[in-house]
């Protein structure tokens, strides 16, 4: 997984660099917040950030009130570095969109473990908005019915746009993603089937006892 960094001070970014380089994280580092934001907005950007809270150009308050305001399926998921200890300071940062924090100087473990939770989260992010995207691109192919459909009484043709009269199941077919497989239903087998069987029967009968002159036997 790809990890941003954004942090002014030299000796702390290449310290954080190391140590999640040493973790099979791919590393994108920056020095300050506009930096960071030029890095976030390129095509598959990194979907976890590590920001400094004070930092030039942007701060990590400043960086997270932006980006939750910026409208995507997958927003990054941010962990605020912080020296600030006070929980109104922690408040702030969590009210202003960032997903976790920790204090510095942070311990290794518990930047693994929160880092590891960010994971977790971008992964059902990414998950979610797959499936988002899968029924996003069945909803575009589903045409939808509606209005007035003007229908024989009849025959039960429909009347289309053009005037002209078509099968039901031909307009249906051309308006939705609706395919037909033709069947008898009961009770049609009971009213029509039926009583043509019966006549076919009897006429059956009928023809077996006619001589080859048509006079019956």
């Amino acid at each position: 997984m790809k990890i941003l960094i954004a942090e002014d001070d030299l000796v702390s970014r290449r310290m954080l660099e190391a140590i999640l380089v040493k973790w099979n994280y791919e590393v994108i580092s920056t020095s300050d917040g506009l930096e960071a934001w030029d890095a976030l907005h390129v095509e598959n950007p990194p979907p976890l950030a590590i920001l400094d809270w004070m930092m030039p150009g942007m701060n990590g308050i400043e960086f997270c009130r932006k980006l939750r305001q910026t409208q995507t399926h997958t927003p990054a998921y941010v962990i605020l570095l912080t020296s600030k200890s006070q929980q109104e300071d922690v408040i702030e940062g969590l009210e202003a969109g960032a997903n976790d924090y920790i204090r510095k100087p942070f311990d290794r473990g518990e930047l693994r473990a929160r880092i590891q939770v960010g994971e977790r989260v971008v992964e059902l992010q990414l998950a979610l908005a797959d499936r988002v995207r899968v029924l996003e691109e069945a909803l575009d192919k589903i045409e939808t019915l509606h209005g007035l459909l003007p229908i024989c009484s009849y025959c039960k043709k429909i009347r289309n746009d053009q005037n002209y009269w078509q099968q039901l199941e031909t307009y249906i077919a051309q308006h939705s993603g609706a395919e037909f497989s033709h069947g008898i239903c009961p009770e049609c087998i009971e009213k029509y089937i039926k009583p043509q069987l019966a006549s076919l029967e009897v006429a059956a009968e009928k023809n077996e006892g006619q001589t080859p002159d048509g006079k019956t036997s």
